[in-house]
């Protein structure tokens, strides 16, 4: 399995929640749209996810908005 260097998960962006600009934890996770089983694997996609390391704020962007 491949590694990854310290600190490249880590992104200055603006938060909502400080109100000014702050590192962030970024990574991408594949998540589950589908509500029923049975179409669950056609119903994945790719979101964004980023979490403020100062308050703790989660912000969640969809990737894939077609």
């Amino acid at each position: 399995m491949a590694t990854q260097p310290a600190g490249t998960d880590r992104v200055r962006e603006p938060c909502g929640e400080c109100e000014r600009e702050t590192d962030h934890r970024v990574r991408v996770e594949i998540r589950t749209e589908s509500q029923t089983a049975e179409n669950a694997e056609f119903s994945r996609e790719p979101y964004r996810v980023t979490t403020c390391r100062e308050c703790g704020a989660e912000s969640v962007t969809r990737m894939n908005n077609a």
